[in-house]
């Protein structure tokens, strides 16, 4: 199939970027599940944006380069915080609806690491309603076509002089289970994050890394990868009065809000521990208030602590986090009198693909907007509520570079003849039992990774941890290709769970290495060994496409054409 734009993911940055670049041309929207089904619709606290009059553009700079542990890059910070206002203009008068206050203006929220009110939100469930604005505006869209239950193998890519170039991407339709080669002269990639190289994370079952390790593959630049955050307050299961009939695929998120209007944190003897943490208590970054619960946890031997806002008035409590409320009582627990079991879980990856100020990336065609992407606007910790912010920036910024490149593009498509095509893994091909085993390895495997990851590559760290977990997901990887390649398997085969996992692998061996490099504790990277900020180790982690880390020849760092 031939586009002039091809986007892969769609959430926030995705349908926002979508809807511009139609404007001049045809555009595909490529999405792994159904639309809705990413990181933006799990978004709950707001968009931080300087909408006050008491505030200042300078404010949420400081705020955001001191979450960040100073290792910001100013220039986006100024940019990203300067032209957030004006995005979330063009939100509302799209249609998206946030909540106002009694005065008629918009209801402007605080959560931790902020100076100043600056949230816009919707309640408690702001991401869903951008993304329903968003889908709405696509669909209405005559030039956005849009690609359900495609997952997204490898960036099409060649060697032009000295340049890599994106020609677009192969996909598997999971309803098909057909290959799909999506020619275009444009990608952008914003596919969202890699949670689930974790076992407790807040994010959909389809952020497994896809876009990083593609772009990896396809020999992009890759930055701050050691920088995971985790999320102080995910729903603890354990602590609910009646328990969910089965395992949740991601933990459901307690919003930073709760604590920005009042939340307070106890342990299971009911004491407050924050204050002894950090002067700033409920409301210090969300790395300090991760790694205090976590230290509370060690300590006390439990798996939980407590997050109270029942002391708020009712209605109050009930306006501001309705999704919250409602999702707790069905469990049995009324948040207007009781406290609220919480625990840390992995969030946002802060690291990504590197992007310069309007998206680029070094191989050619290729833009990257969204928690896919590295701008350098977070650091080393992301500040609340500037995830879908820099998302909505950096996909306007990419615009008009995209739709240049487009017109610039020789009018003769490359040929899609040019790759060798990947084949789908089938019972044909590999015979029943084959595959049937090769799957069910691979969901072993899975759990095995996350439990290495979570273990010994998790909130706190050490030099020896991260050098056994280096190891450990070595061997299982070197064992799970093995298997493959036994059972008949071949470097071009595709299939769903497969690919998920060779990302995987591929993510958390970028995660892991970068952790290694880092000999500093700074922002999300804390390490036993080396528990203070070295001012001379002020500087992004960088891998380069000739630093494979993976190994030369393994599966998760070859493209399969």
């Amino acid at each position: 199939k031939y586009y002039d734009f091809v986007v892969i993911g769609s959430g926030v940055a995705g349908l926002r970027y979508a809807l511009e670049v139609a404007k001049s041309g045809s555009v595909a929207v490529i999405t792994k599940a159904e639309p809705h089904e990413s990181n933006t619709n799990y978004a709950q606290g707001g968009i931080s944006a300087v909408l006050c009059p008491s505030d200042s553009v300078e404010s949420h700079m400081l705020d955001t380069m001191v979450a960040g542990a100073y290792l910001c890059d100013e220039e986006t910070v100024r940019v990203v915080c300067t032209e957030g206002p004006e995005r979330i203009k063009e939100l509302i008068a799209m249609g998206a609806s946030f909540d106002h206050g009694e005065d008629g203006n918009l209801h402007l929220a605080r959560e931790g690491g902020h100076s100043h009110r600056r949230i816009v939100h919707a309640a408690d469930m702001t991401g869903r309603e951008i993304e329903r604005a968003l889908l709405a505006a696509v669909r209405k869209d005559r030039n956005i076509f849009v690609f359900e239950h495609h997952f997204a193998i490898d960036l099409l890519t060649s060697q032009v002089g000295s340049d890599i170039v994106c020609h677009g991407v192969d996909t598997l339709n999971n309803a098909t289970q057909e290959v799909v080669r999506f020619v275009s002269k444009v990608t952008l990639l914003a596919s969202g994050g890699a949670g689930h190289i974790y076992p407790n994370t807040t994010n959909p079952r389809v952020a497994t890394g896809d876009g990083i390790a593609m772009a990896h593959r396809a020999q992009a630049v890759i930055s701050n990868m050691e920088f995971v955050q985790f999320h102080p307050t995910a729903l603890a299961d354990e602590g609910l009065p009646i328990k969910p009939r089965k395992p949740r695929e991601n933990a459901f998120l307690i919003t930073e809000a709760v604590r920005g209007d009042g939340g307070i944190l106890h342990n299971l003897g009911m004491e407050r521990f924050m204050p002894s943490y950090d002067d700033r208590a409920e409301l210090a970054p969300r790395d300090v208030v991760a790694r205090s619960i976590d230290d509370q946890l060690k300590k006390r031997g439990e798996t939980y602590v407590l997050l109270d806002i029942s002391h708020r008035p009712r209605d109050q409590i009930l306006s501001h986090f309705p999704n919250i409320a409602s999702e707790c009582l069905s469990h049995g627990l009324d948040i207007t009198e009781r406290p609220i079991p919480v625990v840390p879980a992995a969030h946002y990856m802060c690291g990504g693909v590197r992007a310069g100020l309007r998206g680029e990336t070094n191989v050619k065609g290729l833009y990257v907007a969204g928690e896919v992407a590295c701008t350098g606007l977070h650091g080393a910790n992301r500040l609340a509520s500037n995830s879908l912010l820099e998302a909505l920036v950096f996909a306007s910024r990419s615009v008009q570079p995209s739709i240049d490149r487009m017109k610039e593009s020789s009018e003769a498509a490359v040929s899609s003849s040019s790759w060798a095509r990947p084949v789908m893994a089938t019972e044909s091909l590999l015979s029943g039992p084959a595959l049937r085993r090769i799957i069910g390895r691979t969901r072993e495997v899975r759990r095995e990774l996350q439990s290495i990851m979570w273990e010994y590559v998790g909130i706190v760290r050490s030099t020896t941890r991260l050098e056994t977990a280096e190891k450990r997901i070595r061997e299982l990887e070197t064992e799970w290709e093995a298997y493959l390649f036994e059972h008949g398997w071949e470097a071009t085969m595709v299939e769903a769970e497969s690919c998920e996992m060779r990302n995987l692998f591929c993510c958390a061996g970028l995660v892991v290495s970068s952790a290694v490099s880092r000999q500093e504790s700074r922002g999300l990277h804390y390490t036993v060994d080396f528990p203070n900020v070295e001012e001379r180790l002020r500087l992004p982690t960088v891998i380069f496409p000739s630093s494979s880390l993976n190994g030369s020849g393994r599966w998760s760092s070859i493209q399969v054409q």
